[in-house]
């Protein structure tokens, strides 16, 4: 059996209704997409459009690559006539594309409103979303490059830290944990140098897990010793 024929069994023989999968996917996926798409996370949006799709079994819609059946088969007798499966196709493409544009901003609504399938709603939004997703993983990078400890404390400092390197992760990028580790000392004060030295010179690299409690720990030892400091001046 073809493959096209082979995606039209994902929706119910009967094609006066719908299957319960796909009133189950359609009752609930505004309920599983936590944010309406908009041009900071798609990458988001679109990992949580196709685990629903797929654990549902509806993902091929969204792939150009599988056409839809035929429209129209021939019957026993030789008459030309619709084919059921093409019907049914429609049935659930067309109700999945109302379902996924339901959850897409009215600011992007008009880039893909006039688009007829599932599958060139998903391919445009992804065709125009690479190159912001570039633009936004080097603005991330960017940030992660020029952060420094200031005035937060050590924990908002690498709470921040994280939330840089999950975005960057969230549009399918990565960072090395070791170049992750060097930002963190980078934006590291002055009073922080002995610290990161023996950091940097460690013959057995440390990992995020084992230097967090490290630079909690060397907060508390710099604001021991700057208290000090102040003590002593206001002595003299």
């Amino acid at each position: 059996m073809s493959t096209s024929l082979d995606r039209s069994d994902t929706v119910n023989s009967n094609i006066t209704g719908i299957s319960s999968s796909l009133k189950f996917l359609l009752g609930n996926l505004k309920n599983f997409i936590q944010a309406p798409l908009t041009t900071e996370n798609y990458s988001v949006w679109r990992s949580q459009i196709v685990k629903i799709t797929r654990a549902n079994g509806f993902d091929t819609f969204l792939d150009p690559s599988f056409p839809p059946p035929a429209q129209t088969i021939e019957s026993s007798d030789g008459t030309t006539v619709r084919n059921p499966a093409y019907t049914n196709w429609i049935l659930t493409d067309q109700n999945l594309a109302a379902a996924i544009c339901a959850t897409i901003s009215p600011s992007i609504l008009p880039f893909i409103i006039n688009l007829e399938s599932t599958s060139s709603i998903w391919t445009t939004l992804a065709t125009r979303f690479q190159s912001t997703n570039r633009s936004r993983v080097i603005q991330l990078k960017n940030e992660l490059h020029h952060i420094s400890l200031k005035n937060s404390t050590m924990t908002q400092y690498l709470t921040d830290i994280k939330s840089i390197v999950d975005q960057i992760a969230a549009a399918r990028s990565t960072v090395d944990t070791e170049d992750v580790i060097m930002y963190i000392l980078n934006g590291l004060p002055s009073s922080y140098q002995s610290f990161k030295t023996s950091i940097r010179t460690m013959l057995t690299p440390l990992n995020l897990d084992q230097l967090y409690p490290l630079l909690l720990s060397e907060e508390i030892h710099v604001a021991t010793d700057a208290s000090r400091i102040t003590s002593t001046d206001d002595t003299q």
